[in-house]
């Protein structure tokens, strides 16, 4: 099953982390305490980055979370936006390479997470 991936800038993950998982109902599949937060929902895959080249509260980039994807994969589209493309394990791989440590892992499409920061 495909979900849409949103990926947004945040500069108060602790703030956007207690807002989202309120409006969304269930609290996130990772957080890093200050830097990012991860929500899988049946339909959704959200993250949320401090990332100061993005201005808070812009959208980061667009894509797909789908179990078929062979590979990670981005491009973009005629408006300048990114569009990913990846597996659920695609993701968790990306995120270890991005924090070291993090033991967040995806076995069989559910999360395994040695590591909540809040």
């Amino acid at each position: 099953m495909k979900k849409l991936h949103l990926a947004l800038s945040s500069n108060d993950i602790a703030a956007s982390v207690a807002d989202y998982s309120a409006r969304l109902g269930c609290r996130p599949a990772l957080v890093i305490e200050g830097t990012y937060a991860l929500w899988r929902t049946e339909t959704l895959n959200l993250s949320i980055r401090h990332a100061p080249e993005v201005a808070p509260g812009q959208l980061r980039h667009l894509g797909w979370e789908d179990d078929e994807a062979q590979a990670f994969t981005a491009e973009v589209d005629v408006n300048g936006i990114t569009w990913e493309h990846f597996a659920a394990h695609h993701q968790a791989e990306e995120i270890q390479a991005a924090w070291p440590g993090t033991e967040y892992r995806v076995e069989g499409g559910k999360e395994t997470n040695g590591h909540h920061g809040t």
